[in-house]
């Protein structure tokens, strides 16, 4: 009986070691980028976040089985020299209380044509909310870029407090933009 049994555990292991793994998928920052679009007395002004990170296991043949895990560095925030020195403060960012904005998917749905919707949980300054997120992947060679563009509220977050609530001067729409390159992907 024993024979048996370790016989069958070291065919299972030989049977896993003959099995290819999926290839591990990495973001590459280099070329990558988060922005977004504001508007500031009407006006747009963009900017963007210098440093974020993801665990992502994208499987476009399974969309059901796709989890990402991303977060943002709040204080790598970059709109010009006077506003850098501003949304790190507790009534923009807080990045000293509130270090990272945090995304973690839930159900992803393919729509065809490399383009699928994630709808996951956007989390900042302590506030969690439901955000759906049009992604396009497109793919040239071994990198896959996954691209998509969506809008949050900055006041349901808490972004811009008390005087900075006053949406003539800020509105509360931002437009997120993101580019990500991905390597491991498997083919559309």
């Amino acid at each position: 009986m024993k024979h048996r049994i370790l016989t069958a555990v070291l065919g299972l292991a030989a049977a896993t070691v003959l099995v290819p793994a999926h290839a591990e998928q990495k973001l590459v920052p280099a070329q990558s980028e988060i922005t977004f679009v504001s508007k500031q007395m009407g006006v747009p002004v963009e900017g963007r976040f210098r440093q974020f990170d993801g665990q992502i296991a994208f499987e476009p043949a399974k969309p059901a089985a796709t989890k990402i895990a991303f977060s943002v560095d709040l204080a790598s925030v970059s709109i010009s020299k006077e506003a850098d020195a501003e949304l790190p403060k507790p009534v923009w960012f807080n990045s000293a209380k509130f270090p990272k904005a945090t995304f973690q998917s839930g159900a992803v749905k393919a729509l065809g044509g490399g383009k699928f919707e994630i709808v996951g949980k956007l989390a900042i300054k302590g506030v969690s909310s439901d955000v759906v997120v049009p992604v396009t992947l497109t793919q040239s060679g071994a990198t896959t870029t996954a691209t998509g563009t969506f809008p949050i509220k900055r006041l349901a977050f808490k972004i811009g407090e008390n005087e900075w609530a006053d949406t003539s001067m800020v509105a509360d729409e931002v437009q997120v933009k993101f580019k990500l390159a991905l390597t491991g992907v498997a083919k559309l």
